[in-house]
């Protein structure tokens, strides 16, 4: 499990596309906002949910499995009795990290995903975590807890 500051910059740097399980088409909705945050930074974002066709200006999939590109990371904004089958998914298509936003908490679904080979991060949010890493906190006066002298290495746009 990556819990550690190190981890969780090496993650967001290493990947670049992100599917959003729950992803809601609603731009209040936690999902909304935090996918948009991420795709403004040059992440590809692809939505998955059955409700919906397009969101964010991509197509949207009724589920991992109907993905037809390489995945990097599920970003997984489900209840957590939901999560254990998604894990199943997330190996299935290859994706190298398994996310748990945060409030969602699955040890099985954890453990699972690490025993195919994923990473697993838990009970935290990817648009919190990237801001806090390289620098989007504190320009609203939020202390990161990242203490350097040196700046931020920024994940490459596309």
């Amino acid at each position: 499990m990556i819990d550690d500051i190190d981890g969780l910059r090496r993650v967001l740097l290493d990947c670049r596309s992100i599917a959003v399980v729950g992803l809601s088409a609603n731009w209040h909705r936690p999902s909304f906002f935090a996918a948009k945050y991420m795709q403004e930074r040059g992440y590809t974002i692809i939505p998955v949910n059955p409700a919906y066709d397009e969101i964010l200006g991509q197509k949207c999939y009724p589920s991992l499995r109907d993905i037809p590109v390489p995945v990097d990371m599920v970003d997984v904004f489900r209840k957590p009795a939901d999560v254990p089958p998604l894990a199943d998914d997330a190996l299935a298509i290859g994706a190298r990290v398994f996310w748990m936003q945060l409030g969602v908490i699955n040890e099985d679904a954890a453990r699972q995903a690490e025993a195919g080979g994923m990473q697993v991060v838990m009970d935290r949010c990817v648009k919190i975590e990237y801001a806090r890493l390289f620098g989007g906190l504190n320009w609203a006066g939020v202390n990161t807890g990242v203490i350097s002298a040196k700046r931020p290495i920024l994940p490459a746009s596309r």
